[in-house]
């Protein structure tokens, strides 16, 4: 085989080693996943696991970060074709980090549960990933603070920081939910405007 096909067939086999691992989680969690259930939705054998991740541990991480990298890289694309001003992306980015409940239960469902219950991965790991969302958020707030939207006495990593906590907790209730689009609708609405105005009436 010649080398580029050989590599395409490497990164197909680890894809489908991550989609395997993502399915495995969603069913039965992380710490009650056996290696040979991952190899056995992914369609290799047990060993081939070991071929391109070291344990299970390391199976969390990379399929964290490379679907990490997939939420990142729709955010910025879609935050680019939105129109209007800080209000308008705002509750763009809202809508489509809601709409991953219904796109696909078992990455919400591995985001806002699984994770969680990773004493490990929350102590041990860097988070780039991750890191780099924030950053997406964060010059989200700078771009409404610049164009005088927003108070220009906000931190902004503290800022990014306390609205993914909003949205990370209602993803966690809807994943555990049975959401209906609707339901996406009202609570982007809803999050949106606490987010843009406060609890206080007008």
């Amino acid at each position: 085989m010649a080398q580029g096909g050989k590599q395409r067939g490497n990164s197909e086999k680890r894809r489908r080693i991550l989609d395997g691992a993502l399915r495995a989680f969603a069913k039965k969690g992380f710490y009650n996943t056996k290696v040979s259930e991952i190899a056995s939705e992914a369609g290799v054998a047990d060993g081939t696991i070991y071929l391109y991740f070291k344990n299970k541990d390391d199976l969390l991480i990379s399929l964290f970060e490379d679907r990490m990298e997939w939420i990142n890289n729709r955010l910025e694309q879609e935050l680019e074709n939105l129109e209007g001003g800080f209000e308008e992306k705002l509750h763009g980015f809202v809508r489509m980090h809601f709409l991953l409940v219904l796109e696909n239960r078992d990455l919400a469902e591995f985001i806002t549960v699984e994770l969680r219950q990773s004493a490990k991965f929350v102590k041990e790991y860097d988070n780039p990933k991750f890191g780099a969302y924030l950053k997406i958020l964060q010059s989200l707030i700078e771009e409404g603070q610049a164009s005088g939207e927003l108070r220009d006495d906000l931190d902004s990593r503290i800022m990014s920081r306390a609205i993914f906590g909003a949205l990370d907790e209602v993803l966690l209730q809807m994943t555990l939910g049975k959401t209906k689009p609707e339901d996406v609708e009202v609570r982007t609405r809803m999050l949106s405007d606490i987010l843009l105005h406060g609890l206080c009436k007008r």
